[in-house]
């Protein structure tokens, strides 16, 4: 009995001592953490209805591998420009992984952008999610270092010339501009589709690109308070951002999403489209 009672209190401590690593890891989380966290909130997890099936084989795209920073290896889908170019437009995935409707996507904004090489990135090292539950196990794997690890591979891929623009929805929202702000004096736009903000003011300040942001104003989480406190932060930065907020839910642009609207997918689309051809010259 009294080893039982030994094991168990050995048992509560380490649990205990487990939590508190994990409290002091993670009391000042990044933006893209922040972000992360929200898979294990349930009324997050089931706002995001399980993907619409969809299918698309891009007639112009192939996948492609390049090295990373950490010594590794990072796979990409790219689309090539018709004739040589510097501009650069780095795509960064939802939370259900580098998709056919990402791809599908991306060669949309291949035809009506013009003259620009695409790189759809690909922060899941391969995992695809088609479940809810997987895309926030997968998410939440997310490890900050390996993530910026294939960024910046993707960033010296484009080489020392490229003029970077970045898009992204979602987790890949706030992944778009963790991307130009790694991008330094490269990045000269950033999409951002409902996804966390950076809130460090200091980093912002560093920001070499003119922001656009598509937010959705019924977002339970990235509402119109966080919006608003990123209006005011880039804006003590010293830097732009151009917000188009819709009367629509969070995931509103994905066609294969049950809550996708049309309307304001249109919209943001069309903006989005300006934004990038005024700084992808």
């Amino acid at each position: 009995m009294k080893k039982l009672l030994l094991f168990t209190l050995f048992i509560g401590i380490a649990t205990i001592t487990s939590a508190q690593r994990k409290i002091v890891c993670c009391s000042n989380p990044s933006a893209t953490q922040q972000f992360a966290m929200l898979a294990s909130d349930t009324r997050f997890k089931m706002s995001h209805k399980n993907p619409l099936p969809i299918r698309f084989q891009s007639s112009i795209g192939e996948a492609i591998t390049y090295k990373t920073p950490d010594g590794k290896q990072a796979s990409a889908f790219f689309m090539k420009a018709k004739k040589p170019t510097n501009n650069y437009l780095l795509v960064i995935h939802e939370w259900w992984g580098l998709n056919d409707y990402v791809k599908k996507e991306s060669e949309k904004l291949y035809n009506d952008l013009g003259n620009v090489n695409i790189i759809d990135l690909d922060l899941y090292d391969g995992k695809v999610a088609t479940t809810r539950e997987d895309a926030g196990k997968f998410m939440q794997a997310v490890n900050d270092d390996r993530a910026r690890a294939i960024v910046n591979g993707a960033i010296a891929y484009a080489g020392p010339k490229a003029h970077i623009a970045t898009i992204g929805w979602c987790f890949g929202g706030g992944w778009s501009l963790q991307t130009s702000l790694l991008a330094g004096k490269k990045a000269v736009a950033c999409v951002m589709y409902y996804g966390m903000p950076e809130q460090d003011v200091n980093k912002l300040k560093t920001l070499n690109a003119d922001v656009l942001g598509n937010f959705a104003n019924k977002d339970q989480w990235i509402n119109p308070k966080v919006v608003a406190k990123f209006d005011a932060d880039m804006k003590a930065a010293g830097k732009k951002v151009y917000l188009h907020q819709y009367d629509a839910d969070h995931g509103f642009a994905n066609p294969s999403n049950p809550i996708y609207n049309s309307d304001a997918t249109k919209d943001a689309y069309a903006n989005t489209l300006e934004f990038l051809k005024a700084r992808l010259k």
